[in-house]
C-alpha cells in the first residue's frame, strides 16, 4: 500500500492552517541579512523581513541541506513509501536541482520532484491541489500525471509600489528597472511557460496598476469558476479593499487572503498586492 508524503519550499507562502491540513512538510529557504542567516517561516516571519527591509535588501539561499535530509529521513521512519515534492521555478532557484540530488540519497522512498515553474503562492496553490489527491487516496502514479494540468491552471500576477527589490535580486535590468521608476510604471509581473518572471501588464501609478490587476482577474473569471487568493505583501488596507470590491463574483467558487512570505517578500519588497488564480472550469 502506498504511503504518499507531500513537500514543498517556503516561496510557497502557505498558511500554517493549510500545510496542517494536507500535512505538508516544509523546505524553508535561508534569508541572509549582513552576517544573520534566518530560516524563513522557521526563525523569521513576513512580518520581520518587511521591517528589516526598511534598511537593507537581504539575500536568498537553498534550503539547508541537513534540514532537508532530516524531513527524508523522518518520512522513511514514518514508513511513507513514496513523497512528491513541489519546487519554485527551477529558471529562478536552485531548489529543484538541489533536492532533485538529495533525493538520490534515499533510495528506500520513491522521489518525484516536479518543477512549478512559478514563483510564490502559485508553488503553494499547486501543492494544495496534490494535498488534495493524496487525502482522496489518489495514487501516485495517477497524481503524477494530473501535475502537468494543474499547473497549467495556475496563475499568478503580482504588482509592487516599487521595483528596487527585484532589481537588488537581479530578476531585472537595472536600466529597465530604472526607466520604469522615471515613468512611474508599475508593472504586473506573471511567470512565462518556462519559469522566468517578465512583465505582464504594465500600469502607470498605484491606482491604475491595482485596477489592471482586477481586469485581469475579472477576465478569468469570465470563463468560469475559479478558486482565488488575494496576496498581502505587507499592504493590509488596500489588500483588504481588493478583496472586498471582487469576492462577490458568482464565479469564484472559494476566496481568501493570504500572506507574502519572507522568502517571496525579499524580491517583491513592502506594499505588493497580487492575485492567485485556479480554473476550475
Amino acid at each position: 500500500m502506498q504511503k504518499i508524503a507531500l513537500i514543498t519550499d517556503s516561496s510557497c507562502d502557505l498558511s500554517e492552517s493549510t500545510l496542517n491540513k494536507f500535512n505538508i512538510k516544509l523546505l524553508p529557504f535561508r534569508i541572509i541579512f549582513n552576517d544573520n542567516e534566518y530560516l524563513d517561516r522557521i526563525t523569521i516571519s513576513s512580518k520581520e523581513l518587511f521591517n528589516l527591509l526598511k534598511t537593507e535588501i537581504p539575500t536568498t539561499s537553498l534550503p539547508d541541506i541537513e534540514y532537508s535530509s532530516n524531513i527524508f529521513e523522518n518520512l522513511i521512519a514514518e514508513n511513507y513509501t513514496h513523497v512528491i515534492i513541489i519546487t519554485v521555478s527551477a529558471n529562478t532557484s536552485g531548489c529543484f536541482n538541489s533536492i532533485r540530488l538529495l533525493s538520490e540519497h534515499y533510495p528506500e522512498i520513491k522521489s518525484y520532484i516536479f518543477d512549478s515553474k512559478t514563483i510564490g503562492y502559485p508553488v503553494g496553490a499547486i501543492s494544495t491541489q496534490v494535498g488534495k489527491l493524496i487525502n482522496d487516496n489518489s495514487n501516485f502514479e495517477d497524481i503524477i500525471s494530473k501535475l502537468e494540468d494543474i499547473r497549467k491552471k495556475t496563475h499568478a500576477f503580482v504588482t509592487f509600489p516599487s521595483l528596487k527589490y527585484l532589481r537588488a535580486g537581479g530578476r531585472i535590468g537595472r536600466v529597465s528597472g530604472a526607466i520604469a521608476e522615471t515613468l512611474n510604471l508599475k508593472p504586473i509581473i506573471s511567470s512565462d511557460e518556462d519559469g522566468f518572471l517578465y512583465p505582464f501588464a504594465k500600469a502607470r501609478g498605484r491606482k491604475q496598476s491595482l485596477g489592471k490587476l482586477k481586469q485581469i482577474l475579472m477576465s478569468y473569471l469570465e470563463k468560469g469558476k475559479c478558486r482565488v487568493w488575494i496576496l498581502n505583501g505587507d499592504a493590509d488596507e488596500e489588500a483588504d479593499e481588493f478583496l472586498n470590491s471582487v469576492q462577490t463574483h458568482e464565479n469564484i467558487t472559494e476566496i481568501s487572503l493570504e500572506t507574502i512570505g519572507a522568502c517571496t517578500g525579499v524580491h517583491t519588497g513592502p506594499g505588493s498586492i497580487g492575485v492567485c488564480i485556479y480554473e476550475e472550469y
